[in-house]
């Protein structure tokens, strides 16, 4: 397995292209929305790679080694020399909704010999809890990890990139194949809790209606203080924790919308009736801290090289961090070394691994993929 990882701009692309010193089978593109010339690089890759799968999506900010950008294109170019791959995509319409799209996505990869499933997605127009739902249906024993694409701060507009293709409402999945790629995972948190903890009492699917028999838009206003006057754009400084039950493991979940009409919240994924929910916020030394048990909890125990390194971290993380956005990712390059080559974006929500379950939606984590081929 080799790897190639290079920042394009929109300037320097053609340079940057011309330094791709392998026959790559698989080039991962993490794309800023503001790259006005996606489709000149895309050309330009399926001119000199026809043969190589190109899997990408758009971004609130792409990693490359341990700098973080904006208005740039995260590239890497991967060859594998054991390990074979499939991607497919699905299109979400009034007939294939998030579930059907995970089931479909599955059914379209299972093989025996499949290792390991990577997912990227629409992220405005996707249900991830019931994208992973129906990915978990189809695949109940491979291991799935991935994210939503982003849009930096906007919320208007995401894209998924397949081959030689912007494609938007669609789901992507890449297999990939055969006993001798080695895959790890892990997703970390790190923000404090604060308030008390709170009753679900009333939503549908993703929308949140009561607290506590109370109108949740109003108490979250109460509770963010000045913040809420920047709402919905605020909440992602503040998510919510939400447990199914008193002995449950608490997952995160970011805001993503607002709706004054009916002082509901709007989420990226399902609030259930009767779980249990808690306000969230960020603390810069925790957040890094999280990222680094990222690392280590992904590490531990390897004996192989890490070859390739992905890390998919919450848009909301970013907000938080500002310039220290960085600072995660020098933790985790602290953790794994010198050696692997290190890409990502920032998201609107990470797929991974989470205790028994191969496949979990995160909100507001660090997560970590590493692949390497023995």
């Amino acid at each position: 397995m080799k790897v190639n990882q290079i920042s394009l701009n929109q300037k320097n692309w053609n340079q940057g292209m011309a330094s791709i010193a392998i026959e790559p089978n698989l080039i991962m593109l993490f794309v800023s929305p503001d790259f006005e010339i996606i489709d000149e690089v895309l050309s330009a890759i399926y001119l000199k790679y026809p043969d190589a799968l190109v899997f990408g999506c758009s971004t609130a900010g792409e990693i490359s080694n341990v700098t973080v950008t904006d208005k740039s294109i995260s590239l890497t170019a991967i060859q594998f020399d054991k390990t074979s791959l499939k991607l497919v995509s699905v299109k979400l319409d009034s007939e294939v909704d998030s579930s059907k799209a995970g089931e479909c996505i599955g059914n379209m990869l299972y093989k025996d010999d499949l290792k390991h499933v990577m997912v990227l997605s629409d992220g405005l127009n996707i249900n991830g809890a019931d994208l992973v739902s129906g990915l978990k249906s189809a695949l109940p024993n491979i291991s799935v990890t991935g994210g939503l694409a982003a849009d930096g701060e906007d919320f208007e507009k995401t894209f998924v990139i397949k081959n030689n293709q912007v494609l938007e409402k669609t789901v992507l999945g890449l297999g990939f194949y055969g006993d001798n790629l080695n895959v790890n995972y892990s997703s970390k948190g790190g923000w404090d809790g604060f308030g008390i903890e709170r009753l679900v009492t009333k939503s549908k699917k993703n929308i949140l209606y009561e607290l506590d028999g109370k109108p949740v838009l109003k108490l979250y206003k109460d509770l963010l203080g000045k913040d809420a006057e920047k709402l919905p754009s605020s909440g992602l400084l503040f998510p919510v924790s939400i447990r199914t039950s008193k002995k449950a493991k608490a997952v995160v979940r970011g805001l993503s919308g607002i709706n004054e009409a009916d002082q509901s919240l709007i989420f990226g994924a399902n609030i259930p009736e009767g779980s249990y929910l808690r306000l969230m916020k960020g603390n810069v030394d925790k957040l890094i801290t999280g990222a680094e048990e990222s690392a280590i909890s992904v590490t531990q125990g390897l004996k192989e090289t890490i070859e390739l390194v992905v890390l998919i971290s919450c848009v909301g993380r970013r907000l938080v961090l500002k310039q220290l956005a960085e600072e995660e990712i020098d933790a985790v390059r602290n953790v794994i070394g010198d050696t692997s080559k290190i890409t990502g974006f920032y998201s609107y929500g990470e797929i991974a691994p989470l205790n028994e379950s191969l496949c979990e939606l995160h909100h507001q984590t660090m997560t970590i993929t590493t692949l390497s081929e023995c």
